[in-house]
């Protein structure tokens, strides 16, 4: 690799930042204008970005069939920007609004520069955030919501039968969802490699960054388990003694003030190499139902985190709140989907690794839960296999939740026990425990890259463990790339 001029760019741009792309910032900054950019000193092949500090039409849109939710800037306002840069410019990828009508184009210029009519972290952060689900329908949350807290409320009253009954007829509704697709929705990655590849052409040359996972690894596989009730805590050995006979181990989330948790339990745990986490603090649905009650419960959550020597949450039911999940105090979160319409908050994070929420770290549920695969759509492991191995192709992080309340009968624990031996002998696969992926994650941030002569190494608390990975000029016209393809076929020595 020859050396070039550094890439500088007028603000940060945070999907960079999360894959450790090194740029610097220009002395002053931003000026707080209209347009960003980022650039090796060549105007005419800079990526130059919409900067979302200024106004622009919000809602749903496509980029060359990339689904994207949040504020873009009409065609003439990109057409007045490029007439006022070096170089020829011209429109490249269309930017579709919900009706399929153009609404503003990507440009580009014969020198391979860029100009996006978005902020690129605007969008990935209303993915992440689920403020997309506001855009589809700015009034059914509300209403959504009040449903929700009504049926937690009748909950009680119900027989299991007819629980079921319920989720299963709403099941066929929730199935036909349009966004997030289900099981799987591409559009944060697809975004995010797009934006990567525009950023390898600014600097001219192959661009530099850490590939997710430590050691080599492609991929990491995550067994997770809510333990609901106290039938669910009485079989805990008999699921993990299945795991332990196919080389693997997990982590148990517990509910404290639901049934006994006695100490000696969490010794076990731990001593096998478990781990132990907070699900809720009675699971009753209530945990997040409002402000105030978190408040009021959180103290207890905290207590028993700390006896419990706990670093993770996961919400009772996948209940979650953007804004108030840092106000936990967790190292990480694990109570977000990035697809699921079939909890009863459907949507998700759309994102198959994790990620940053202020200063926790989120761990997305990436494998349909249990429940989901054998009682409400009756069907077998095959769904745990086909997005595994999605997951692994695109170097993903395969997250699964699973109840030891529901996994007593014979066919869902040989079931689980079909998923683990298919992976393990894959050495490819990080076989971690939450906790370790959430450490990771954080020293990986704290990691960067720099290059001396022509070599790039990284440096910082990871750099024995990071791997570095390269995405090549040109590509950036291939809009659906995603970053595992990216990882898989753009390695160099």
């Amino acid at each position: 690799m020859t050396s070039a001029a550094p890439l500088f760019g007028s603000r940060a741009l945070g999907v960079l930042d999360e894959l450790r792309v090194p740029y610097e910032l220009e002395p002053g900054g931003s000026d707080g204008g209209v347009w960003e950019h980022l650039s090796a000193g060549s105007q005419s092949r800079a990526l130059h970005w919409w900067s979302r500090a200024a106004a622009a039409e919000e809602g749903h849109y496509t980029v060359d069939g990339i689904p994207v939710w949040g504020q873009v800037a009409p065609e003439r306002a990109v057409s007045e920007f490029a007439g006022t840069l070096a170089g020829r410019w011209a429109p490249s990828l269309a930017v579709l609004d919900a009706e399929g009508r153009r609404h503003s184009s990507v440009w580009r210029s014969a020198d391979g520069g860029a100009i996006l009519p978005f902020d690129p972290d605007e969008l990935a952060s209303n993915l992440r955030s689920e403020r997309y689900r506001e855009l589809q329908a700015p009034t059914g949350s509300a209403v959504k919501a009040a449903a929700r807290r009504g049926y937690y409320a009748l909950r009680p009253l119900m027989p299991r039968r007819l629980q079921i009954g319920l989720r299963r007829a709403f099941a066929r509704v929730q199935a036909r969802t349009e966004f997030p697709r289900w099981p799987v929705e591409p559009a944060l990655h697809d975004l995010v490699g797009f934006v990567l590849s525009l950023a390898a052409d600014a600097a001219g040359e192959p661009l530099p960054y850490l590939a997710p996972w430590p050691c080599g690894y492609e991929w990491a596989l995550v067994l997770t388990h809510d333990v609901e009730t106290a039938s669910g805590r009485d079989a805990i050995e008999r699921v993990r003694a299945v795991e332990e006979s196919a080389g693997f181990r997990s982590s148990w989330n517990l509910v404290p003030e639901r049934y006994s948790v006695d100490d000696e339990l969490v010794r076990r745990l731990g001593e096998a190499g478990c781990e132990v986490g907070v699900h809720g603090l009675r699971h009753d649905g209530r945990d997040l139902e409002s402000l105030k009650t978190l408040r009021r419960r959180l103290p207890e959550m905290r207590r028993w985190a700390d006896r419990w020597g706990s670093v993770g949450f996961r919400a009772p039911a996948t209940h979650r709140v953007w804004d108030w999940m840092p106000m936990l105090g967790f190292d990480y979160d694990s109570s977000y989907p990035d697809t699921d319409p079939f909890e009863p908050i459907s949507g998700g994070c759309c994102s198959w690794l994790p990620f940053f929420n202020r200063d926790l770290v989120e761990l997305p549920i990436t494998l349909p839960q249990d429940h989901t695969v054998f009682v409400i759509l009756r069907r077998d492991e095959s769904l745990w296999l086909e997005k595994a191995e999605h997951l692994r192709r695109h170097g993903g992080l395969a997250l699964l939740i699973t109840h030891p309340d529901y996994m007593l009968a014979d066919g869902p624990l040989r079931a689980y026990e079909r998923l683990l031996d298919a992976y393990r002998d894959d050495a490819s696969a990080w076989k971690a425990l939450p906790r370790d992926v959430s450490a990771w994650w954080r020293r990986r941030a704290e990691t960067s890259l720099v290059r001396t002569g022509s070599v790039w190494r990284a440096l910082g608390p990871g750099a024995d463990e990071a791997s570095i990975v390269f995405v090549h000029p040109g590509e950036a016209e291939a809009a659906t790339l995603a970053v595992g393809p990216v990882v898989a076929a753009a390695r160099e020595g």
